[in-house]
């Protein structure tokens, strides 16, 4: 059952809808590096399509009908978005759910600290990532640092082509015999990822060039200065900061033909986008059509912006309430009666490392939107495994609409696995299945994706939305 590869089918027009949302998207995830910047952006295109917030229709005591578009947020980290349907919410909805945030480096709270002249930050890593992949890159800052008095200040350093960037060094070839002989999960270790930010000392208070009486740490005070002077921030911020180390600069058109993204962020921001941008374009529907876009699965979707959370419940009961059809039961035969594609990115095929994969239930680039009728690792441990008559209603679908699919596993059965938020939905007792956009280097700083995949996930997602 070997599939066909998408770009044989397009014409001159098929092609250039490939290549212009694939811009698109590009642009997206230059531009939204973390979950806040996500959402931020979810938010500004959201409005522009008509949709409302929700907790303002709530204050105002409105009511919510057939036809109507309202999005809440969730901690600035999360965001899930309804566009209402028809038939009674109770009835049930078609969900597409992915997650905005990444792997990356996180700033401690107390991480700034001078030695030898030179001002580092330390970190803590932030999901499955391979450390030593994280050294000798160019990184930017971004985030927001909360200061006593309320404000929260936004920063991001590093993306502006005139900004300087930061990094964490590597040893030297010549010194490194005895680290070349580690294991790969211990090359570098994570205590070892600070980033360097600096080596200018500050300029002497005093005429007095005598070493002895040379002022102290005289880098890092310079470093804050520079701090205070653009953002306002003092040393002390930090504690109440969250800061994201990321790769800086654009995604870049990967390949001689132009046919893949290279970028940060693809795993689950490749399928977050089009899963928006499906909801966004879709008119009137039947069933109520919702998005939902989420924190925190990179470390088990904890937390109160992670899949976890009584947040998507909620928000759910609260339009239920405003469309004048709210009870406990009603919402549960909601969630029950609804289907989700869990939208998260799958396992490119790589014939650089064929031995890990099984052939015949791959994803490959070209070949369309994957379905992974479970994931979890090794004995389905973890997984959510769809049902054969969702997956039958599905292949219906997107036969109908014209949509290049595949069906795949995550690898070999004994060579690893992973895992989404499916398991999660599920556990309310709806039909979910995962499905997203198979990914090459994932987990990478720079990971790459097919522009063909990215199109005919949206096609695949627009149609769901009207199933």
């Amino acid at each position: 059952m070997e599939r066909k590869n998408a770009w044989k089918k397009y014409s001159d027009e098929d092609k250039n809808n490939v290549f212009t949302f694939a811009d698109e998207y590009k642009t997206f995830i230059s531009e939204c590096k973390t979950e806040r910047e996500c959402v931020k952006k979810a938010v500004e295109l959201a409005k522009k399509a008509g949709y409302r917030d929700l907790q303002e229709i709530i204050a105002a005591n409105e009511t919510l009908k057939a036809g109507d578009k309202v999005y809440a947020v969730n901690m600035k980290k999360a965001i899930v978005l309804f566009n209402i349907g028809s038939e009674p919410i109770s009835t049930g909805m078609n969900i597409l759910g992915a997650h905005i945030d990444s792997p990356r480096l996180d700033i401690k709270q107390n991480p700034m600290y001078e030695d030898s002249d030179l001002v580092l930050l330390d970190t803590h890593y932030y999901g499955g990532i391979k450390k030593y992949q994280w050294v000798a890159i160019p990184l930017a800052l971004h985030g927001v640092v909360a200061l006593k008095n309320g404000e929260c200040v936004e920063v991001v350093i590093g993306e502006d082509a005139d900004d300087a960037v930061v990094g964490v060094s590597d040893l030297l070839i010549h010194l490194a015999a005895k680290q070349m002989e580690k294991k790969g999960s211990s090359v570098v270790e994570g205590e070892d990822l600070d980033i360097l930010i600096g080596s200018m000392p500050a300029a002497s208070d005093s005429d007095n060039t005598d070493e002895d009486k040379e002022e102290k740490e005289a880098v890092k005070k310079n470093i804050l200065a520079i701090l205070k002077e653009k953002y306002g921030i003092e040393e002390e911020d930090f504690l109440s900061a969250e800061l994201e180390a990321v790769p800086a600069g654009p995604a870049r058109d990967y390949g001689l033909d132009r046919s893949m993204i290279m970028g940060y962020g693809h795993d689950d921001r490749v399928c977050a986008y089009p899963s928006l941008i499906a909801l966004l374009n879709t008119p009137q529907v039947n069933r109520t059509g919702v998005c939902i876009l989420v924190d925190k699965e990179e470390i088990g979707s904890v937390g109160a912006t992670g899949m976890h959370s009584r947040f998507f419940e909620n928000m759910v009961a609260e339009v239920m309430d405003r469309c004048g059809d709210y009870s406990e039961l009603k919402l549960r035969r909601a969630l029950a009666n609804s289907y989700m594609l869990s939208s998260d990115v799958s396992a490119a095929y790589d014939p650089n490392y064929a031995s890990v994969f099984e052939k015949k239930n791959s994803a490959f680039f070209g070949k369309g939107m994957v379905f992974n009728k479970y994931t979890g690792s090794r004995g389905k441990s973890g997984s959510n495994d769809a049902s054969a008559e969702f997956i039958g209603k599905l292949r219906k679908v997107m036969d109908d609409a014209a949509v290049y699919f595949q069906m795949a596993e995550l690898g070999k059965v004994d060579a690893g696995g992973g895992g989404t938020i499916a398991y999660i939905l599920a556990n309310l007792d709806m039909n979910v299945i995962d499905s997203g956009i198979a990914v090459q280097n994932m987990h990478a700083p720079y990971e790459v994706i097919s522009k063909a995949d990215l199109y005919e996930t949206l096609k695949g997602y627009e149609a769901f939305l009207q199933m």
